[in-house]
């Protein structure tokens, strides 16, 4: 073995040796802390030797400060004993922080929002605007719209009832009676459309 090898105890030797540092920390102007943000505040002047190296000065000032905060807290703070170990009770926090985006504006009112407000009516839940509901006929949960929706009941059906008078109109135009229901929800889109975008038209309007 050669002599440069260190056994484990010399190294605990060595480290025994090095000096324990204080657990008070006396400072001419005390901290202040808000310990609901692990927060301590030293208000006394750096006063830093410029012929010492700069790091071990403020790793030192730094260690004053959690040794002093930790001091705070096992002090102040209630402690407990749960089956997940031991545990620290925080107070609420004292200092307002500073958002980091502004304030969000509050979004432009549409036509409709101002229409349920006048007359009381009140948004949908969840569960209303969930795209599902029981069919009876058959015992099972089908769509309300979209594929296969319920508003598309009748559609494929191999006869349909019509009215002479109505069909004959439709004649004239050149259309059908199987074509009523998606003529009718194709305007139904476009009449949302435009009231989508009057809707954008205002608030653009509101914003200049």
């Amino acid at each position: 073995m050669s002599d440069a090898a260190t056994t484990p105890a010399a190294a605990s030797a060595v480290a025994s040796t090095k000096p324990k540092l204080p657990v008070t920390v006396d400072k001419p102007t005390p901290y202040t802390f808000d310990l609901g943000l692990l927060l301590a505040n030293d208000p006394n002047p750096l006063n830093l030797d410029k012929s010492s190296p700069l790091e071990p000065q403020l790793a030192n000032i730094a260690r004053d400060g959690a040794q002093s905060l930790i001091n705070q807290l096992l002090s102040a703070c209630p402690i407990s004993s749960t089956p997940a170990g031991v545990l620290l009770s925080l107070p609420p926090p004292q200092t307002p922080l500073p958002r980091e985006k502004p304030v969000p504006k509050p979004k432009a009112e549409t036509k409709w929002s101002q229409f349920a407000k006048r007359r009381g009516i009140a948004p949908k839940t969840r569960e209303q605007r969930r795209n599902l509901q029981y069919d009876e006929a058959t015992g099972e949960w089908g769509r309300k719209w979209g594929y296969k929706g319920a508003n598309k009941a009748g559609e494929d059906a191999p006869i349909i009832e019509v009215k002479k008078a109505a069909e004959e109109k439709r004649m004239e135009k050149g259309q059908s009676v199987r074509g009523d229901k998606r003529r009718e929800i194709r305007e139904r889109v476009k009449r949302n459309e435009r009231k989508m975008r009057s809707n954008a038209r205002r608030e653009d309007g509101r914003k200049k």
